[in-house]
């Protein structure tokens, strides 16, 4: 059986992502994986959108997934990605 999901325990997840701004996307999982990983470290909220796509585009990776980062920590996880070596991965 499904749970159920009501619309008022969907809403304040779906502000919370719309808020958010996007640091970076690719279709590229092992390169998502790895900014997960460096954003989890520095303990920066965020979220990767997108990740279920695949089902919509045959598991090819044609639709890239995206990072999502709260406004308050935009900068320092750009900087995170530019001591990486991946500022060029930067949306």
């Amino acid at each position: 059986m499904r749970p159920h999901l009501s619309p008022a325990s969907v809403v304040p997840f779906l502000e919370a992502v719309q808020i958010m701004q996007e640091l970076m996307r690719s279709n590229d999982a092992v390169l998502i994986s790895f900014v997960d990983a460096l954003l989890n470290d520095a303990d920066i909220p965020h979220f990767v959108a997108d990740v279920h796509m695949s089902i919509l585009d045959g598991s090819i990776g044609v639709l890239p997934r995206r990072v999502l980062v709260d406004p308050d920590h935009i900068d320092q996880a750009r900087r995170i990605l530019k001591d990486a070596e991946l500022g060029h991965e930067l949306s």
